[in-house]
């Protein structure tokens, strides 16, 4: 029963349904990204990321300098079924604002592209 309640705690704020909503449509986003799209702090993101990863709802890999966030996979039970959920739940509609700053910050000719690799394409 506590990890149903840890899970249902960490959806119940619209800043990290918003996290969830651009991770399920875009598999995986680096923190910084997360950050332009929410027009958020680095703190303020992360910290919400942190409480969907002590949920076990994302996980996280580091890439140089970069966090990379995605939903957490291989999962049965109640994460697998309310990421499911959530899923269809939460439609383009109630997200095209976050979406359209994700796509200015984040896309290049229509195709998002993390923030380490458009640094490391910058650098060579």
């Amino acid at each position: 029963m506590r990890e149903m309640a840890d899970i249902f705690k960490a959806l119940s704020d619209e800043t990290r349904l918003l996290i969830l909503a651009l991770l399920l449509r875009h598999g995986e986003l680096c923190v910084c990204d997360i950050e332009s799209a929410l027009d958020s702090t680095q703190s303020k993101t992360s910290r919400h990321l942190r409480y969907l990863l002590h949920a076990g709802l994302v996980s996280d890999r580091r890439v140089g300098a970069w966090v990379h966030y995605r939903v957490a996979g291989g999962q049965d039970g109640p994460h697998k079924q309310i990421l499911t959920f959530l899923k269809r739940l939460l439609s383009p509609d109630q997200v095209a604002e976050v979406e359209a700053r994700l796509q200015q910050a984040c896309c290049e000719n229509g195709v998002c592209k993390p923030a380490s690799a458009r640094a490391m394409a910058a650098t060579k």
